[in-house]
């Protein structure tokens, strides 16, 4: 297995991917796997977004100042995947706006990952090299089997209540 941090990220983006499809495809009347389906993206998506934030993209900053424009939009797209997934997270499948939530949150996402791997990813492997990607990615599995799986993170938890509240 490779630790190539862009590597790594890639395949999480292919999980995540993979969910998105099985939700759209589940049908109709499938409430029940919907449910099921949006509380594996919730975990997918915090546990990726902890890693990119608490990792990569503060090394990155620190290393590829050139790119601390592009790291605070992806800063911004988290926290607006992070409010999605808390108010999903506290919705029934049910929910009259649980599907249309569910589907902001797959678009934004998809653009997320869509920037990410074609445009930003790129950029990264061209300044820090092969060492340091595969250094980034050595930390990222070891913080990866601590990481968060709930939104209710203590970072995101104040923004994510005022976001629903108000």
């Amino acid at each position: 297995m490779s630790t190539d941090a862009i590597v790594l990220l890639k395949a999480d983006h292919k999980e995540i991917k993979a969910v998105f499809k099985q939700f759209e495809q589940a049908g109709e009347n499938a409430t029940k796997a919907k449910g099921e389906l949006v509380a594996k993206m919730i975990e997918l998506l915090t546990a990726h977004t902890y890693l990119e934030n608490e990792v990569l993209y503060p090394e990155v900053r620190r290393l590829l100042p050139d790119l601390e424009d592009d790291i605070l939009e992806s800063y911004e797209e988290h926290h607006v995947a992070d409010v999605l997934c808390m108010e999903l997270a506290a919705l029934s499948p049910e929910a009259e706006r649980f599907e249309a939530k569910t589907s902001v949150l797959i678009e934004n996402v998809t653009h997320h990952i869509e920037e990410e791997e074609q445009d930003w990813f790129p950029k990264v492997r061209q300044g820090l090299g092969r060492k340091q990607l595969s250094e980034l990615g050595e930390l990222m599995l070891a913080k990866k089997k601590s990481a968060p799986r709930s939104p209710a993170q203590p970072s995101a938890l104040k923004k994510t209540l005022d976001a629903v509240i108000k």
